[in-house]
Order: structure tokens, then sequence, then C-alpha cells
């Protein structure tokens, strides 16, 4: 009886535990986040999502807690049921001009741009932000853990860099994209050292131990 009655705790706080809907009064409360932000190459990808106030969903997570299948299909409901939702790429060759940290912002902040509804307020996965108009915004650390909508965002973002990165991973077989998704995996690296840079590598990024062997 103590045994089931200690499972029941569990599952109970399990359901407590879920994520929160809202960080703001705001009726329409944007959350962000970015993915491939630490990736040796391809872009780095945001989403804004803005969720519906009665939206319940006790699966969605950060997505780095996911298998890929669940995110995939978490993907499909977040686009059914967001009351809208963006994802917006920056590149490699911009992430080089104006550092990785700028290039994300800089790519939540397109992606905010393409959304069909005004946010009245944003909630940013990370510590780091640089305003966006004159919509009031707050920086969350672990923000993906604690609120549906950063979660939300961080399903979209990670799954369109993983479809971008498995599309060129067919241009450029050798370095595993399909894989690593372009992380700095042991084998990438090895990649690197014995192929070289693709036009997709960020070169101001480490790639390798010894950078003076490649050939930019």
């Amino acid at each position: 009886m103590r045994k089931n009655h200690s499972l029941f705790l569990i599952f109970h706080l399990m359901k407590v535990s879920q994520l929160k809907l809202k960080h703001s009064s705001a009726d329409l409360e944007a959350g962000c986040d970015e993915a491939g932000r630490g990736a040796l190459a391809g872009p780095v990808v945001a989403a804004a999502v803005i969720m519906p106030n009665n939206f319940e969903n006790d699966l969605i997570n950060d997505s780095k807690k996911l298998t890929a299948s669940k995110r995939y299909k978490l993907r499909k409901i977040i686009e059914k049921e967001a009351i809208s939702w963006a994802v917006a790429f920056v590149d490699n060759i911009e992430i080089d001009k104006i550092n990785i940290l700028n290039a994300a912002i800089l790519a939540m902040h397109k992606a905010i741009d393409q959304l069909n509804v005004v946010p009245q307020h944003l909630i940013i996965d990370g510590n780091k932000f640089h305003k966006y108009k004159n919509i009031p915004h707050d920086c969350i650390v672990k923000g993906d853990a604690h609120y549906l909508s950063i979660a939300a965002a961080s399903i979209l973002a990670k799954t369109y860099r993983d479809d971008f990165m498995t599309k060129i991973h067919e241009e450029y077989p050798m370095y595993a994209w399909d894989k690593n998704k372009a992380y700095g995996t042991k084998l990438h690296r090895e990649a690197i050292n014995k192929y070289g840079t693709s036009p997709y590598h960020r070169k101001s990024f480490k790639l390798i131990d010894k950078q003076l062997k490649i050939d930019f």
C-alpha cells in the first residue's frame, strides 16, 4: 500500500510540474528560442511562438529532453494550435560577420518579424537579447524548461534546423551532418581535418585543434 501511495505522489508531482503557460499578464505573449548556436557549421535557427491562453499539453518540453520522433510529433501540434508561429534562419556567413550571439538574436528578431500578429510581450530563452521595437521582454535562463511557449519555440527551431542539416548532408556526406547536425563530434572534426571546410562551416569558430592545417 505504501509503495502504491509513493507512486501516486510521484505521478502527482510530475503533473504539477508541467510547464507554465505565461510569464506576464499580456494576452499575446511570444516565446523565443534558438537552435544551433554551438554547431560548427550551418545556420542558427530561431522560432517565435504565441500559444492560446487556454492551451494545455503535458508533453511539450525543452527540445533537448525529447526524442527526435517526439519533437516532430509535437511540431505538428504546435503549428496547428498556436495563435502564430514563425521560424527564421541566419546563415554561417552572417554568423562569421557579426558573431554567434548577435546572429542568434538577429534570428529571433527575424522570427518575431514574421508573426502574423504583433505580440504584446516577449519571453526569451537565455540571458541576452536586444530590445525588439517597443515590445517589452524578459530573458529567462533555461526558459525552455519553464514556459510552454519557449519550449514550443525550441522544438520548432531544433526540428527545422535538423531538416536543413539533413538536406545539406546530401551535398557533403563526409561530415555526417545527418547524425551530428554539425556539432563538434570527434567524427566531424576528423572529417574537417581530412577534407577541409565546406561553404557551410563557420570559419570564426575553432573547427579543429590545429586550425593552421586548414586552408580556408
